[in-house]
Formats: C-alpha cells, sequence, structure tokens
C-alpha cells in the first residue's frame, strides 16, 4: 500500500489507539508512534491515573469495534453520587431515574486493553519510546526520537495527533497562519491517593457510588477499582485557603485531612506518604481551531480539545471523535480533506459545549450538591421526567446516558430550565390568587 494512502496515529493513549482500531478495521495501513515505554511493560505512570467515568457515548465508541462487554468486564458501576458530609453524614443522589450507572475503569487498564485490541487488527504496529519532534505538513514526514535522541524521519499520507493536551502535532499547526488557539487553567490542580481493598478483599465503602467530600472551594473524590481499592483525587487550589501550599509536612496533612474529611482519614493507611510521593498537577482547558491541515493532518481528543474532569465526558469525547471521524472518512473515500473538515465542522461546537459544561460541574460538585436548594431541583427535574420521559430530559442524563450532542442537549436544558421557570410563577401566581379569593371570602 502506498504510504500517501497510510495513516500515522501520532499517541497511543486512549483516543489515539481507538482511532487506530478504527482505521485498521476500516482497511488503512496505520502506524502509532508514542512517546512513553509500553504500558504493558512499564506500568501506568504513579499518581497521574484519574480513573475514567465510561457512559453511553463510550460505551457505543467502544461497541462499535467489539470491546463494550470487555471494558464493562473490568468497570465498577456507579449508580449516583455519594455525599460524605463533615460529620460523617452521608446522602446518595442517584444519576438517573431508571438505575442508570456510570462506569469506573481504570485509564491504565482501559488503554493496555485498547492497544491490545490494535495490535490484533494485524494493520497497527506500534512504536513506543518515540519522542515526536518535527512535523512537515507539506511533505507529509514526521521526526521522532528516541530515549537516546536517535532521530528517525517517517513519510505518511495522513496524520492523526492524538498526542493530549500538550500536544507536538497542535503546537507544530499553531505555527501556520490563522490558527486560533487557548489554554485556560484552573486556579485548581489535582493529586491522587488511595484507599486500600478492605483486609481479604472487598471495599471499604460503597463500591457503586462516586464519592464525594464537597467543601465549598475545594473538594476530594474517591472512584472504585476494581479489585476493591478506591482511588482518591483531591481538587485543591494551589495557593490560599485550603490549598496545597499550605501543607508542608506529614503532621500537617493528617491534621487538615482529620478535620476536613475525618471518615475518610482511617481508610487511607498510606495517606501521608501518598501525599508527598505522588505529584500536584493542573488542570487546563484547551480550545483551538482549525483542527486540520486540508488531508494531511487533523486532531482529536484532547489534542483538539483538552476539558477538565468533572463532567466524566473526556474520554468519552475523545471516543465520540473516533466514530464521528471514521464515519466521515467513510463518507468521504478518498478525499481527506473533506473528510477532516466535515469532522471539524460537525464536532466544534460540541467540544466547546462539553469544555463548559465541565468546568460548571466543578463549581457544583464542590458548592452546590449538599445544597437544599440543589436537591429540591433535582428532584423536581426528576419527577417530571419521570412524567414525560421523552420530552423533558435533564442535562445530566442528556449529557451522560445519551448521544444527543454536546451543545443540543445543552440547548435542551436552557429551554427547558425557562419552562420550569414560567411553570413555577405561573403556579405560584395561582396560589396567590387562590389564598386572595380565601381571605375575601372569610372576610
Amino acid at each position: 500500500m502506498s504510504r500517501d494512502a497510510a495513516f500515522t496515529v501520532v499517541g497511543g493513549g486512549l483516543a489515539g489507539s481507538l482511532m487506530a482500531i478504527y482505521l485498521g478495521r476500516a482497511g488503512h495501513a496505520v502506524d502509532v508512534y508514542e512517546r512513553r515505554p509500553d504500558p504493558r511493560l512499564a506500568g501506568a505512570d504513579a499518581g497521574r491515573s484519574i480513573n475514567l467515568a465510561i457512559s453511553t457515548r463510550g460505551l457505543y465508541a467502544l461497541e462499535q469495534v467489539g470491546l463494550r462487554d470487555q471494558v464493562l468486564a473490568m468497570a465498577v458501576p456507579m449508580r449516583g453520587r455519594m455525599i460524605h458530609a463533615t460529620t460523617g453524614d452521608l446522602t446518595f443522589q442517584p444519576y438517573g431515574t431508571r438505575d442508570q450507572a456510570i462506569n469506573s475503569v481504570s485509564r491504565a487498564g482501559l488503554n493496555q486493553l485498547l492497544l491490545n485490541a490494535a495490535e490484533k487488527t494485524a494493520r497497527v504496529p506500534v512504536h513506543f519510546n518515540q519522542r515526536c519532534e518535527v512535523v512537515d505538513f507539506e511533505h507529509g514526514t514526521i521526526t521522532f526520537a528516541s530515549p537516546g535522541d536517535e532521530q528517525t524521519v517517517i513519510e505518511t499520507g495522513a496524520i492523526v495527533g492524538a498526542d493530549g493536551a500538550f500536544s507536538t502535532v497542535r503546537t507544530q499547526m499553531m505555527r501556520r497562519e490563522r490558527f486560533t488557539y487557548s489554554q485556560a487553567y484552573l486556579a485548581h490542580g489535582y493529586k491522587e491517593l488511595y484507599i486500600p481493598p478492605a483486609a481479604g478483599g472487598g471495599f471499604r465503602m460503597d463500591p457503586n457510588a462516586l464519592h464525594i467530600w464537597p467543601r465549598g472551594g475545594f473538594m476530594m473524590i474517591a472512584l472504585p477499582n476494581f479489585d476493591g481499592s478506591f482511588t482518591c483525587t483531591i481538587f485543591w487550589a494551589f495557593e490560599g485557603d485550603n490549598s496545597f501550599q499550605n501543607l508542608t509536612n506529614e503532621d500537617d496533612v493528617i491534621r487538615f485531612f482529620t478535620r476536613t474529611y475525618p471518615d475518610a482519614v482511617p481508610l487511607m493507611p498510606t495517606l501521608a506518604q501518598d501525599y508527598f510521593s505522588n505529584p500536584t498537577s493542573s488542570l487546563v482547558t484547551v480550545r483551538c481551531s482549525p483542527w486540520h491541515v486540508g488531508g494531511r493532518a487533523v486532531l482529536l481528543g484532547d489534542a483538539a480539545h483538552a476539558v477538565v474532569p468533572f463532567y466524566g465526558q473526556g474520554a468519552n469525547a475523545a471516543f465520540e471523535d473516533c466514530v464521528l471521524l471514521d464515519q466521515c472518512l467513510k463518507t468521504a473515500p478518498g478525499d481527506r480533506a473533506a473528510a477532516f473538515t466535515r469532522f471539524e465542522q460537525t464536532r466544534k461546537r460540541h467540544a466547546d459545549a462539553i469544555a463548559d459544561l465541565a468546568l460548571g460541574n466543578f463549581v457544583e460538585m464542590r458548592d452546590r450538591v449538599a445544597s437544599p436548594t440543589f436537591l429540591f431541583k433535582k428532584k423536581v427535574e426528576k419527577l417530571i421526567h419521570s412524567i414525560f420521559p421523552g420530552t423533558f430530559i435533564p442535562l445530566y442524563t442528556m449529557v451522560s446516558f445519551s448521544r444527543i450532542p454536546y451543545a443540543d442537549a445543552v440547548e435542551k436544558a436552557r429551554k427547558q430550565d425557562l419552562f420550569l421557570k414560567a411553570a413555577g410563577l405561573i403556579a405560584l401566581i395561582g396560589l396567590l390568587a387562590l389564598v386572595i379569593a380565601a381571605a375575601r371570602t372569610l372576610g
């Protein structure tokens, strides 16, 4: 097969490995280049493996390549949020109205499964320890460097930039005229911690929930793992009150956690060690345009639209990219430029929408989930949804348990909110009218 017809995927993470599977199954020659060592041999990066919440969009993408059941077999279903108060009281908030669940999956485990599946297509060799250095879009060449800085130049027909939020392929695109790019960091970062399985196996907390310790402006969450452990993540400001800056020794850590997350401390025997050994990482939102260079290169996943993790849609959105790009390539066979253009035109506004939703959900998770007003609104939404399931659908349900495009879901939710406000106002006016009528009758 001509190299001009071949695809080179830069990045062997979740989006890159799944896209390689789609391309291989469609009959394309594909090579994957990944800067890191093979995770099946080297293991995952310590402290950087925030669990994934795979839901309807991601499961659909996996189902198209026959991997849905394998992923669900390694997942733990989470049917709602478990809110932990400072008193130790627990409040469960179901996600859906029909026992709907999102699925906690190990990022490292899923990546390994996808890499295995890509190689099994017999069309997708994966090259590890290859750092992308230079991309020449005009001539279709990419320069890679090994750990010893030995350089290799390869020729390719099309480049898929799936190399994450700090994408080298995107950086090379930024040198071209009329490329728009923005990145916005949160004032908060994250650090991973750990709750081990119970003695003899099993879970120390309810395994079928996403656990949240909301503390107003900051929080901790915990997602279950298949082995009975929980992956915990703290989201704190880098500086100021209740921040990473303030904890400088093990005694500080134990005192702060005992005061702030008292029911979690007895479950975390390696708390202090994990706190200082695991990195503190940043949270960034990336937006850019265009996502492609003619028919030579295209971005997808975090390389095109990195989002913060608070809606649990980062991997789901990246997998949905793969479905759409595959469809666009099949719709325009032999015309990659048309396929890449259609991909961006169809997808960009939905990527922007989920980025906004993810930022908004951070405030909801850390500040609002324990609010009586918030809980009342959620109950009203679920009640109306149960009465009119095909007409009124809560935003979270549309995002996590349907394939309604993100921006369309936001617009539908906006109209539903206007309806609720109008209905509430009409009900209030009606109630006032009744009160006035009753007063006149009694008078």
